[in-house]
């Protein structure tokens, strides 16, 4: 019997040396359901920026001009920050036809640092037929809020020999608390396909002989609050791609010399020669060799990516050998096939 082994794409297959008694650990490639399952058919996508700044950002006029200053527009600068983020990983995504921006719209709501109302369907349809998209992406809010901490104590100031000393001054600790939820509209089955919130944290320290100087050295924060928001929305569109990921399998390298053979060749990624070598002990006369040797079948099977085989060996040496683990791989393994028909359902509707 000759087994093909596939290093590259959906399984892929890599001995990591890792030694748990009977057996050894491998790993494997896998493809996962996205967590957002946008129908195959929609390949026009559209994004709104609902968010308005929130009133509470004005409290930072009573901390200082200089925080104000930075801060008025901070919200309405990171909200488009992360719908810039997410519009370009969206154009990353090969399946979609094209990804625009809509901001000619009047949807916004003041921020509350909560989701406000979903838009009303036909709100939605009516967006999507003027700008030609079937699938609406909805920044809903977006709120930053900041938190001042002064401090008197001592900060090192460099004399005029360039040599550090310690003079009385002023600590500032800006921590800035990053809100923002997402919702996708489906307009053709008017199905809200996702609702995502994210709350963040970003702590800026400064310190100088005056109270000017150390907010002058926490200053940063804004650029360090827009870059955190682009990559939160890059990354909420990574949610729409299936996950791939790294699997771990255990399968049996005792029990005869077959065993023993076959490990090596493993770990030299010869999979084709340790299966042949496992199917000659399918029969011992041992029943506990037998059935590691069924469990290794399985193990090959799900290598290849023969699901169905690999679920009929695993449950064959736990019902016919009573090896635990099979009936431990027969869970993994039917877990996994539910996953892929969920793939298959994404990728086909």
């Amino acid at each position: 019997m000759k087994y093909v082994i596939q290093i590259m794409g959906v399984v892929g297959a890599l001995v990591v040396f890792i030694s748990c008694s009977s057996t050894n650990r491998l790993t494997m490639n896998a493809v996962e359901p996205a967590r957002i399952s946008i129908p195959a058919k929609a390949t026009k996508i559209g994004i709104i920026n609902r968010s308005l700044p929130s009133e509470a950002n004005r409290t930072l006029d009573q901390v200082d001009k200089i925080l104000s200053l930075e801060g008025r527009n901070l919200d309405k600068e990171g909200a488009a920050s992360a719908v810039m983020g997410l519009h370009d990983e969206l154009s990353q995504n090969e399946r979609f036809e094209s990804v625009q921006i809509i901001d000619s719209i009047n949807v916004q709501q003041k921020g509350l640092g909560i989701f406000p109302a979903a838009l009303k369907w036909d709100a939605v349809s009516q967006i999507c037929e003027e700008f030609n998209v079937d699938i609406l992406f909805s920044l809903e809010f977006y709120d930053t809020d900041t938190k001042v901490d002064y401090q008197v104590t001592m900060v090192p100031v460099p004399n005029q020999l360039g040599i550090e000393i310690s003079l009385p001054g002023h600590k500032v600790s800006l921590t800035t608390f990053l809100k923002k939820g997402w919702r996708i509209y489906d307009s053709k089955n008017k199905i809200v396909l996702d609702e995502f919130m994210t709350n963040n944290q970003i702590v800026s320290v400064g310190q100088g002989i005056n109270p000017v100087k150390a907010i002058e050295a926490v200053i940063g924060r804004k650029e360090a609050v827009l870059q955190i928001s682009t990559d939160l929305g890059y990354s909420y569109g990574l949610d729409v791609r299936p996950l791939r990921k790294r699997i771990t399998r255990n399968y049996f390298v005792k029990g005869t010399n077959n065993f023993k053979i076959a490990q090596r060749r493993a770990q030299t990624s010869d999979w084709e020669g340790a299966a042949r070598l496992w199917e000659k002990e399918l029969n011992h006369k041992k029943l506990k060799i037998a059935g590691r040797a069924c469990y290794n079948m399985a193990i090959i099977n799900e290598i290849n990516g023969d699901l169905d085989k690999a679920l009929e060996w695993a449950s064959k040496s736990y019902s016919d050998y009573s090896i635990k683990d099979g009936l431990r791989y027969v869970h993994i393994l039917r877990n996994r096939m539910a996953k892929e028909q969920i793939l298959d359902q994404q990728l086909s509707r």
